[in-house]
């Protein structure tokens, strides 16, 4: 098997890529990114060179690199996405263009050029939910609130329309939030751990009442591998880890973790339109993929803790210039 992983740089994207060459030892990844602020070549420099594994710097919005880079590729793996809700709002036009102009100039090469197209999804494209109601099944309407979620809806329409209209072979997956090794510090928990190591403030939107289920980026990769293997065509999986949490308490057992004093928290104004509590059902994954998440959250974040406090440069080279600038007015200028 030879795939092609589009946002292999990006950190689900670069988990994947480790996954599957360690578990299907016979398989070989194309490995074809931007290098946006988000896709980071340190995430898989050991690999440079290994058999079995190329990287192509492209955009997936350009037909004729697309079209070069998947030929002789047996399935397509799409990571590649604008993926942080924050930035979407404060421009859409980035998350439209990659997230469904590319998708869609990716579903068109594919569809003489290779066989599976497994579109990664996200929990958000559900919307949100109330205090008391079920986690979201696959069948939940889709109704997105950030420009994010939207460009993400739209993406899986477009798949599942392409499997329907032109007879491909079409898998989506969508799942809740994901932590772990590499994770862009942008994203709530490794920024909160890589601020504490900084002895700065831990900035918590609005009450940090706001509720998510949390997958480690180590599951969610095996399910993806399980989908792509054993997921039927047309269809859509859900993968969550069964650990809805406040951002609130993540932030406090990240300060009993790092050592933080509990005064870091520091509450801001909260984002636009946040959605206060996403949950999801794994259960369809788990009955007909074989698969189950395997970390628990309290085990899995003092791992990834233990991660950043021993990849220290593979972050403090990441928080320097333009990450300065976005943190600086998103989080500095903002005030509870």
């Amino acid at each position: 098997m030879r795939l092609f992983v589009t946002g292999g740089l990006g950190f689900i994207g670069s988990n994947f890529v480790r996954h599957v060459l360690e578990q299907r030892p016979g398989w070989s990844v194309v490995n074809y990114d931007l290098v946006t602020y988000a896709g980071n070549p340190a995430n898989l420099h050991d690999l440079d060179g290994t058999s079995g594994y190329r990287f192509v710097r492209g955009d997936i919005a350009d037909r004729s690199a697309v079209a070069a880079a998947l030929d002789g590729c047996d399935a397509v793996v799409n990571f590649a996405a604008e993926s942080h809700v924050d930035r979407s709002i404060l421009s859409a036009e980035p998350f439209v263009r990659t997230n469904v102009l590319g998708t869609m100039t990716l579903l068109d090469a594919a569809r003489t050029r290779a066989g599976r197209f497994l579109q990664v999804s996200t929990d958000e494209v559900y919307g949100a939910l109330e205090p008391d109601d079920p986690p979201f099944t696959e069948t939940t309407p889709l109704d997105p609130t950030s420009p994010y979620a939207a460009s993400k809806a739209a993406a899986d329409h477009l798949a599942l329309a392409y499997a329907r209209t032109y007879g491909m072979d079409v898998v989506v997956t969508r799942c809740s939030n994901n932590y772990g090794p590499y994770q862009f510090p942008e994203k709530l928990i490794p920024l909160m751990i890589t601020n504490a190591c900084e002895g700065k403030p831990l900035p918590v939107y609005g009450d940090g009442r706001q509720v998510r289920d949390w997958i480690h980026v180590e599951d969610h990769c095996a399910g993806v591998l399980a989908a792509l293997e054993r997921g039927k065509a047309g269809e859509v999986y859900n993968f969550g880890g069964r650990s809805e949490r406040p951002n609130l308490a993540i932030v406090q057992r990240i300060v009993e973790l790092t050592g933080a004093p509990v005064s870091s928290i520091t509450h801001v104004t909260d984002r636009p339109a946040h959605d206060r509590r996403y949950g999801v059902d794994p259960a369809r994954a788990e009955r007909e993929l074989g698969w189950s998440a395997r970390h628990s959250l309290d085990t899995g974040l003092a791992q990834t803790v233990a991660w950043y406090r021993a990849h220290e440069p593979w972050w403090r080279a990441i928080k320097n210039g333009s990450y300065r600038d976005f943190y600086r007015a998103w989080y500095e200028e903002r005030t509870a």
